[in-house]
């Protein structure tokens, strides 16, 4: 996946030129989660928790063959790329609350922390090897043969589903007991109204949108900022990936609810000052270092959230929360992305970076003002 993510945000880059159709190649793969995640989570909460993501992983795969396949021919154009990103990720919205939804059935409860940390872990080392192998890839061969990378490894991916073992009553979810949309509406309503899991998902939506936009369109900073090109795209890539890794097994090794809340708040602050440093100086390492710093701060940050969000949901409304949470963790990063390409073609590169830093420092101050509050709803151990 973090092949063909590097692969398709250069490929935007050489068919456009344009900081803002790379964002809008990102907006397309990221935006569905907007309207397709709710509706996700209610049919998580209802079917088979395995079928729903194997179906889903092989359609990823389709998704990338075609991509890679439309490359090598020399057909592709940036509207075909965008409405096979919108579809990829409405795959991958269907994907994401069926696959979370069974780690509770998978550990215990007081084992749940260092689950989502590890989880979270392996996710990152996919991340800081896949940019590292994608670099290379496409100097030599060009974008195709790392996209066509993907098609493989989730059609792989989809069938080691077929090995997991799960308690039935973690595995299937709920008996209909309203319309799809109106379970999908009484999840929405719990989470507005839950005063935990309301407030530590608005503030990690706001944090998303202000500082998740850098990492969904590198191509524009490699190349306006650092004159760089491929090989530059994966290192930063790769100092994501490092720097969540770090982070990863940080809070594996912690593996207790007290305090995350604080942790998940603290991060974005740290993440909106590198986020700034990124930008500020135009020298490539210094750039690197501050890439490592980001990933490690939204790895942190996110696995917190998720930690926190899987402790304290509901069993029943688990999916439809951590669609929410799918929601944010695609849809608001692709908002950044498009504000940030947009705003990018007009005032450069770097303006609108300190802007949304310093939006997302506001977002941490009002977080702190509702640590204590929100804390205690989250972090009851049980």
């Amino acid at each position: 996946m973090w092949m063909q993510r590097v692969a398709v945000g250069w490929l935007a880059w050489d068919l456009s030129g344009s900081a803002f159709w790379v964002g809008m190649v990102a907006f397309a793969d990221l935006a569905p989660a907007v309207l397709v995640s709710p509706l996700a989570g209610a049919v998580a909460d209802r079917v088979d928790r395995l079928r729903l993501p194997l179906l889903t992983q092989l359609a990823i795969a389709a998704q990338a063959a075609l991509i890679a396949a439309l490359a090598a021919a020399g057909w592709m154009t940036i509207g075909l790329l965008l409405v096979l990103e919108v579809l990829g990720g409405i795959a991958a919205c269907f994907a994401q609350p069926a696959r979370q939804t069974l780690l509770p059935g998978i550990v215990p409860r007081t084992d749940l922390p260092s689950a989502v940390a590890l989880n979270s872990l392996v996710f990152n080392i996919a991340r800081f090897l896949g940019p590292s192998l994608a670099g290379p890839a496409i100097l030599a061969w060009g974008v195709a043969p790392a996209i066509a990378a993907n098609a493989l490894a989730y059609t792989l991916a989809a069938s080691s589903l077929l090995l997991l073992r799960v308690a039935p009553e973690a595995r299937q979810g709920h008996p209909a007991s309203a319309s799809l949309f109106g379970e999908m509406r009484a999840g929405l309503a719990y989470v507005a109204r839950h005063p935990g899991l309301g407030p530590i998902l608005l503030f990690a939506a706001l944090a998303g949108v202000a500082l998740r936009g850098v990492q969904e369109i590198l191509p524009p900073f490699v190349e306006r900022l650092f004159a760089g090109g491929p090989d530059s795209l994966a290192l930063l890539t790769a100092a994501f990936g490092v720097g969540a890794l770090a982070s990863g097994l940080t809070l594996a090794a912690r593996g207790r609810l007290a305090g995350t809340t604080r942790i998940a708040i603290a991060a974005v602050a740290v993440q909106a000052v590198a986020t700034a440093g990124f930008v500020a100086s135009g020298v490539f390492v210094l750039g690197v270092l501050a890439a490592a710093v980001m990933g490690a701060m939204a790895s942190l940050h996110g696995i917190a959230v998720q930690t926190l969000v899987q402790s304290a949901t509901d069993p029943a409304m688990r999916g439809r929360v951590l669609a929410v949470w799918g929601l944010i963790t695609r849809g608001c990063p692709a908002a950044g992305a498009l504000a940030l390409g947009a705003a990018g073609e007009v005032f450069g590169m770097a303006a609108p970076v300190y802007v949304t830093a310093l939006l997302a420092l506001g977002v941490v101050l009002w977080g702190l003002s509702v640590l204590r509050r929100v804390a205690a709803r989250l972090e009851q151990e049980g």
